[in-house]
């Protein structure tokens, strides 16, 4: 008798990252790209179930041809991810004049994007918000995060 959909998700949330490797293969065929066990549990358990009940609908499927260019903005490698990249999604770019204000140590530190894309805090240039922030605090911060651009991500 064949296991039901729910069992079998059920088993795969006790499976080692090892055999989540093979269900992989199994159930999707091909070698996984990864050994994070998270990841390889809900790709197996998305495969599962849409083999017993079928793919995306072709709503989802244009929609997702519709969100694709704007892919950069959550894909760890970027750019170099796509091999034609879209432009810059609307509202990444900050408008000219634009200050942007942080304290750090009890100093309030404000940065004025200019005309030519650059960032000056002080007197001087910077290329990127993240230069600010190495300038500002004496080591690397992502200068989105360091000035609230983007939240902090949670650690599980």
């Amino acid at each position: 008798m064949a296991e039901s959909l729910t069992t079998r998700i059920t088993k795969l949330q006790t499976m080692t990252t090892g055999q989540l490797r093979e269900e992989w293969r199994r159930v999707i065929g091909g070698e996984p790209r990864s050994n994070n066990r998270r990841f390889l549990y809900k790709r197996v358990a998305w495969a599962i179930q849409a083999k017993e009940y079928g793919g995306l609908s072709a709503r989802a499927q244009a929609r997702l041809e519709e969100l694709l260019p704007y892919a950069e903005t959550w894909m760890p490698i970027g750019r170099r991810g796509l091999a034609d990249p879209p432009p810059a999604t609307a509202g990444t770019t900050l408008t000219p004049g634009t200050v942007l204000t942080r304290t750090y140590k009890r100093r309030t530190v404000a940065v004025l994007v200019r005309d030519d894309g650059h960032f000056e805090w002080e007197g001087d240039v910077f290329e990127s918000l993240t230069a600010v922030a190495k300038a500002v605090t004496g080591s690397h911060w992502n200068g989105n995060l360091f000035f609230g651009r983007r939240p902090a991500r949670k650690r599980t």
